[in-house]
């Protein structure tokens, strides 16, 4: 998900992004494998922090996962990855961090803006160590810090076209798993998307939780409860960014005639839980967590390592719309110029909701 994104709180350290924060049944582990071609201890050492929901959350942080296992299947790099817990201090970041470093791993990935304020000191405490985070970035930031972000507003900005587009009712919905800086540039994006269309569509918004409560992002009885009412007083097209907790929203679209979803960060559609659900399922936003991840590993390993902040905007196929099902087939010309409009700067999408 784009423009270098700032937090609005470092304090309030959460993501997603797209997402994917969370709460109920979240995993603590540390796993460690070696990478194919590896000689010894010679390969480059790579560790992943995941953000609350760790794999398997369908969306986000398995996006990220997807880039890790590519760099160690094609560039023979060992891994370690460790997961987040449920409600934990802002302590517990900054331990798993450093026991990345303690144990050699060198770049260190986190995965989400959770993680920024642990980066920060962690980062400060180790300059030779390099990490990269996603979907953050901060003035303070030390150099050896590198911020992955995206311009999710863009990809929103295509999903709402689409929506609008598809919709008998002329009322859709957007679903956001926590309120926050992040999650308003998906909502901002899909907003003007809508309007871009039909400045008379009404959309709903409802968000699960709010800061310091992040079990927005991985609670599916949240978003299935949240999408019920909002197909209740009338949407017929859903579009969540909300980590796990949307596979709750896709249920009950699934449930509704004439109903579809839209999904968030990998395609969706094409995700095994979800499979059951894939005719239902009317695009993704794609935000290409994965390409970002798999860059940042192979530059390091290249000895030309990544610094700054470096942002995948849709120009750059950083975030995309996807196209299983074909269900958007029909207005593709549409989208097309949506597209164009976009990335020759002709549209400028805002990354804050308009009233």
């Amino acid at each position: 998900m784009r423009r270098s994104m700032k937090l609005a709180a470092v304090v309030l350290s959460g993501s997603l992004g797209i997402a994917s924060l969370a709460a109920c049944g979240a995993k603590s582990t540390d796993t460690a494998s070696s990478g194919s071609g590896s000689s010894g201890g010679s390969a480059l050492k790579v560790g992943m922090a995941y953000d609350i929901g760790g794999r398997g959350d369908q969306s986000f942080n398995d996006s990220a996962a997807k880039g890790l296992d590519d760099a160690k299947a094609q560039l023979g790099v060992d891994v370690a990855e460790q997961e987040a817990k449920t409600g934990e201090a802002e302590a517990d970041k900054e331990t798993r961090l450093s026991t990345l470093v303690s144990k050699g791993y060198n770049p260190i990935i986190a995965v989400g803006f959770v993680y920024q304020p642990a980066v920060e000191k962690v980062a400060k405490e180790n300059p030779n160590v390099k990490f990269a985070i996603i979907d953050s970035s901060s003035n303070t930031q030390p150099s050896n810090v590198t911020s992955l972000t995206f311009s999710e507003q863009e990809g929103s900005y295509l999903a709402g076209v689409a929506a609008a587009l598809k919709t008998k009712t002329k009322h859709v919905g957007f679903i956001g798993g926590v309120q926050s800086e992040l999650i308003k540039k998906f909502e901002a994006g899909y907003k003007a998307g809508v309007a871009s269309v039909d400045s008379k569509i009404q959309v709903e918004t409802t968000y699960l939780s709010t800061p310091p409560d992040f079990s927005g992002f991985n609670d599916p009885g949240k978003g299935k409860e949240a999408a019920q009412g909002q197909l209740d007083k009338g949407a017929d097209i859903i579009y969540s960014a909300a980590g796990s907790s949307g596979s709750g929203a896709i249920e009950a679209v699934s449930q509704k005639d004439g109903a579809w979803a839209i999904g968030v960060d990998a395609d969706q559609a094409k995700q095994p839980a979800l499979q059951k659900y894939k005719d239902h399922i009317l695009t993704s936003m794609v935000k290409n967590v994965n390409v970002a991840v798999f860059q940042y590993i192979k530059a390091a390993k290249d000895g030309n390592p990544l610094t700054g902040v470096k942002n995948f905007d849709l120009k750059s196929d950083g975030v995309s719309l996807a196209t299983t099902g074909g269900f958007i087939g029909d207005f593709k010309a549409k989208l097309d110029d949506a597209t164009t409009a976009i990335t020759s700067g002709a549209t400028k999408v805002p990354t804050a909701p308009q009233n």
